[in-house]
């Protein structure tokens, strides 16, 4: 009898926390009668639900999506008529980097043939100049002195390679015409200068209108140490210490 009475209690517990469970779910809105079905005379404990039937289709908030619709109508701001940058491969880069070269070194080259169009033009006016110069008359003297006084007399005249004449010579040729005025014959190359006239010691003894003359350059002794000399391009006909021989030299006298 007390064992009977235990499971009535505990039925009708479990019948509680059922039906508490089952309406705050909010899932069941009545339960039939056999629901809370009586507990059979054996002690054991029986429980029944039933669920309404559904319609409604859950969204997977989880699936990808697989399409969009863009309606035409909507601004996107002109997404459209972006400028895009674009990259150059390195072929590209190597070809505009060669056509860059080529364009300075015609560019360069453009510039040095202007140049020497105009050195050149320069060159051909000092001739046109140097051509009017008139030669000057030597004096009836014809001792060294005067071979050196003469000679000074030609300062800034040009220095052309090979000429012996005042519209352009070398140092040789300056030479060989400066003695031609006073009736000496001499050779047009510098080498061949050496040898003419008689040897002087040392420039100790040199005396003005001596020849200094190595084997690549000529000059005129004009004393203390100086000389008269058509010297380059550049500096023309000029007077210059002895050291613009260059080293070694000979020293002739021919008058």
């Amino acid at each position: 009898m007390e064992s009977l009475g235990k499971n009535r209690l505990i039925h009708r517990k479990i019948t509680s926390i059922t039906l508490a469970l089952l309406l705050g779910a909010g899932g069941i809105t009545a339960l039939p009668p056999t629901a809370l079905a009586a507990a059979p005379s054996n002690g054991t404990v029986s429980s029944t639900r039933s669920f309404p039937a559904t319609t409604a289709t859950r969204r997977d908030l989880l699936s990808e999506s697989v399409s969009t619709d863009v309606q035409s109508d909507i601004d996107w701001g002109g997404i459209e008529t972006l400028s895009v940058p674009q990259t150059k491969s390195q072929a590209e880069k190597d070809a505009e980097a060669k056509a860059q070269q080529e364009e300075e070194t015609r560019k360069q080259a453009q510039e040095q043939a202007a140049r020497q169009a105009q050195a050149q033009a320069i060159q051909q006016e000092e001739a046109s100049r140097s051509a009017e110069r008139t030669a000057i008359t030597p004096p009836a003297s014809k001792t060294g002195q005067a071979v050196a006084e003469y000679a000074m007399q030609f300062t800034g005249y040009p220095y052309v390679y090979g000429g012996n004449q005042p519209s352009g010579w070398d140092c040789s040729g300056f030479v060989q015409y400066v003695f031609a005025q006073f009736g000496v014959s001499l050779p047009h190359q510098s080498g061949s200068q050496m040898s003419v006239g008689s040897p002087v010691a040392s420039l100790a003894e040199a005396q003005p209108g001596d020849i200094l003359a190595n084997g690549s350059h000529a000059a005129i002794y004009i004393g203390n140490g100086m000389v008269m000399n058509a010297m380059n391009p550049a500096q023309g006909t000029q007077i210059a210490s002895v050291a613009v021989m260059g080293g070694a030299y000979s020293i002739r006298r021919v008058v």
